[in-house]
């Protein structure tokens, strides 16, 4: 059987399945992406690897609902155009795994008519009832559903010449039009229970020579790729006056970006951070918030490891996998009250959810569970329990993907 995942940054979202199947006897994996991206990523055993070149038009006289898709259409073409020399090779895949956000999966029916597409349903965008207008604090323009719906475009066109998806969460699958909804299959990508696991002996070490924090102090986590409304940096750095008074020897730790992955720039230049710090001047203590930008993968554990009460706060979006490798690591969440994580978070059994504008119902719902200690025990082992039952890599999410792929392939 021969496989092809097309993705830009491979191997992003399918790096354990790429790397299980190119291990299965019979199995020739290829993967396709960005030139430009992909020689800066690992490569994986037994993965082949190609790069196709795309530079992406920027013509002045575009319109700005056009844009988006013309970029796809670029892209989608210099993916074929690589497909093409694939199969001039040799390689005609039986299945194509492809995630369809920037236009890459566009014309590979028509590269591959026999192979059977599978596609990567992450998101499907709505002018009402997702992340579009759920802010007040920052509205959307008066033509913002018909940006909206022409962003969809280059999705509409990859779902209907493919044969079917899978979407990480029920409510990611339920966004997408109910015409396609049917054959989109839910399987998360999976979190290593094994790695991100309690420790209770974890150390973190601070930037700067700030020395190094442990289990035994009283701290704060939140952690996203990008400090930004999204991921409510702004109801969780406005609640860090409150929190500091409830908690005067509490230390706040803050993973994240400057950079914007989601939404709009911060108003005024600059990045949501230094926005809300020049807010928050002379309300905070300085010396207790700790930024440590994006870090890798063991600080980041450790980040969990050492978390008395670990924030996750989202629009209605994509879930973070940051919050199911906090629970995973057996973290004390405080969530918001919105639909991906109302899915995985059950207020007062595996976590703490309040509604994500509240900033001073949140810093008091944390500094209720920094005073509730040893007595969160049990609410931590169940969000433990949650991952190893529902997103276990190991055990429940990659068996399921390889049930997936090679029943395609038959």
């Amino acid at each position: 059987m021969k496989l092809l995942f097309v993705h830009q940054n491979f191997p992003a979202q399918y790096r354990y399945l790429a790397g299980a199947l190119a291990r299965e006897g019979g199995v020739e994996v290829v993967a396709l992406g960005d030139a430009a991206a992909i020689g800066r990523r690992e490569p994986l055993s037994g993965v082949g690897v190609v790069g196709y070149d795309c530079e992406l038009p920027n013509p002045p006289g575009a319109h700005a609902f056009a844009q988006p898709f013309e970029h796809a259409v670029t892209r989608g073409h210099a993916v074929a155009r690589a497909c093409r020399a694939l199969r001039a090779w040799g390689f005609e895949p039986d299945v194509i795994y492809a995630h369809p956000g920037w236009g890459e999966a566009l014309f590979l029916r028509d590269v591959f008519p026999q192979a059977r597409i599978t596609l990567y349903c992450e998101f499907f965008y709505r002018a009402t009832g997702a992340d579009v207008g759920f802010d007040p604090e920052f509205p959307p323009p008066p033509d913002d559903a018909l940006r909206v719906r022409a962003k969809n475009a280059a999705a509409l066109l990859s779902m209907e010449a493919a044969d079917g998806g899978i979407s990480p969460t029920q409510w990611q699958r339920s966004v997408h039009p109910e015409a396609f909804r049917q054959r989109i299959d839910v399987i998360h990508d999976g979190i290593d229970t094994d790695y991100f696991a309690p420790d209770a002996e974890a150390v973190l070490e601070l930037p700067g020579g700030a020395g190094t924090l442990t289990a035994r102090n009283e701290i704060i986590t939140y952690v996203a790729r990008g400090l930004e409304p999204y991921r409510g940096c702004h109801t969780f750095m406005r609640a860090l006056p409150r929190l500091q008074a409830l908690r005067p020897h509490a230390h706040v730790v803050i993973v994240g970006g400057d950079g914007v992955s989601y939404g709009n720039p911060a108003p005024h230049g600059g990045s949501y951070r230094e926005w809300l710090l020049a807010e928050l001047d002379g309300r905070i203590d300085a010396s207790r918030v700790h930024f440590l930008g994006r870090v890798p993968y063991p600080a980041l554990r450790s980040v969990y490891q050492v978390s008395s009460a670990h924030v996750y706060l989202t629009y209605p979006f994509i879930l973070s996998w940051s919050v199911l490798e906090a629970m995973s690591c057996g973290c004390a969440i405080v969530g918001s009250a919105t639909a991906p994580v109302e899915e995985v978070i059950a207020h007062g059994d595996n976590g703490r959810l309040v509604d994500f504008f509240e900033s001073t119902k949140l810093a008091e719902e944390i500094a209720d569970v920094l005073e509730a200690g040893a007595d969160t025990l049990p609410m931590r082992k169940r969000a433990r329990q949650t991952v190893l039952e529902r997103y276990d890599l190991a055990r429940i999410c990659l068996p399921a993907q390889l049930r997936a792929v090679l029943s395609r392939g038959t």
